[in-house]
């Protein structure tokens, strides 16, 4: 088992930068993922346990950048030139093999999931 806490969402306006954290209980791969109101959830961004392997979504390429702190099992994802479109809430994943690399880019690859922290981008 694997707990994962998000956090870092909020408002912010059209251009702009958020930060979100994923804290969890053991070292492991990890995803973002996000869904909005109405839509299907979609594959964002991950990196592996060691954080030698990233991927992302071509919608977030360039905008979005995924890291790690391995002292403290945090994953980040740092969010730039935000659009209203990125409007969603944002969610930690961890699969069940912990080393797994590189990471999966569909929900069910992932078996651990956090509780989610909204995202608002106003234009």
């Amino acid at each position: 088992q694997v707990q994962l806490v998000e956090s870092g969402g909020g408002l912010v306006q059209a251009g702009g930068s958020l930060r979100l954290s994923c804290a969890a209980s053991r070292r492991t791969g990890m995803g973002w993922f996000r869904q909005a109101p109405g839509k299907e959830r979609e594959f964002v961004a991950a990196i592996n346990w060691s954080g030698s392997s990233t991927n992302y979504a071509d919608s977030v390429k360039g905008r979005f950048t995924i890291s790690r702190d391995n002292t403290k099992n945090t994953a980040y994802l740092q969010m730039n030139s935000l659009r209203p479109e990125d409007t969603a809430n944002y969610y930690c994943a961890a699969p069940k093999v912990p080393f797994l690399a590189p990471l999966g880019t569909n929900s069910y690859d992932y078996n651990y999931w956090g509780q989610g922290t909204q995202v608002t981008v106003s234009s």
